[in-house]
């Protein structure tokens, strides 16, 4: 299980892999720059140079990452290894890049993000890789979430962290529940007054009847 620095460093890993190779591996300056950089990012962090290399360190532990050190190199280098480790082929690892970097998302939205880092014809195609990882051995490394309310297409996360937490529906505010309130009070007085016109139409056909 990964935590969220941990995600964050190693989806800017593959997304630099994959969308500018002739600058990976990176160096650490350059690892701390993808995870912090505002543009398809979500959510933006500002994560310091050693929470970068404490996850760095993490990722390496778990096999899905690696250093590169050597001869004329002046400061090691990182590269991912999580496509060898869980033998990933490039549409899954666009796909999980993506859900990486920027949380839960629809077919279509992962057809449109992803196509930057590797082409993607429709989204009959997106939609099979996604199913390939709801299905991978030894474990599935997507689900599907519940439909949100108002929402017309299913979001798909990454299990690399566990299983994701699903949003609740936001809770009534507080005018809506007295609203509601008032609506139960008049409701129940209309009830008790309904109760009462029957019973005084009871009496008063009692007390015709001592006439008739």
């Amino acid at each position: 299980m990964l935590n969220a620095a941990e995600v964050r460093v190693l989806g800017s890993l593959v997304e630099k892999e994959m969308a500018t190779p002739e600058y990976y591996p990176l160096t650490l300056n350059a690892l701390v720059n993808a995870c912090n950089q505002k543009s398809n990012r979500d959510p933006a962090v500002s994560y310091s140079e050693d929470t970068v290399a404490e996850a760095i360190d993490c990722l390496r532990e778990k096999k899905m990452a690696a250093v590169i050190t050597g001869a004329g190199m002046r400061v090691p280098k990182y590269r991912e290894t999580l496509s060898e480790t869980l033998n990933l082929g490039r549409r899954e690892l666009a796909i999980l890049c993506e859900l990486m970097l920027r949380g839960p998302q629809t077919v279509g939205e992962l057809r449109d993000r992803a196509g930057r880092l590797h082409p993607f014809s429709d989204l009959e195609e997106v939609e099979s890789v996604l199913r390939r990882l709801m299905e991978w051995q030894p474990e599935p490394l997507v689900t599907r979430l519940p439909r949100l309310p108002g929402a017309k297409d299913l979001r798909n996360a990454h299990l690399l962290s566990g299983p994701p937490a699903v949003a609740q529906p936001a809770a009534a505010a507080p005018e809506t529940t007295e609203r509601t309130g008032r609506l139960a009070a008049l409701e129940a007085e209309v009830r008790e007054l309904r109760e009462e016109v029957r019973a005084l139409r009871s009496e008063i056909q009692k007390f015709r009847a001592q006439f008739e």
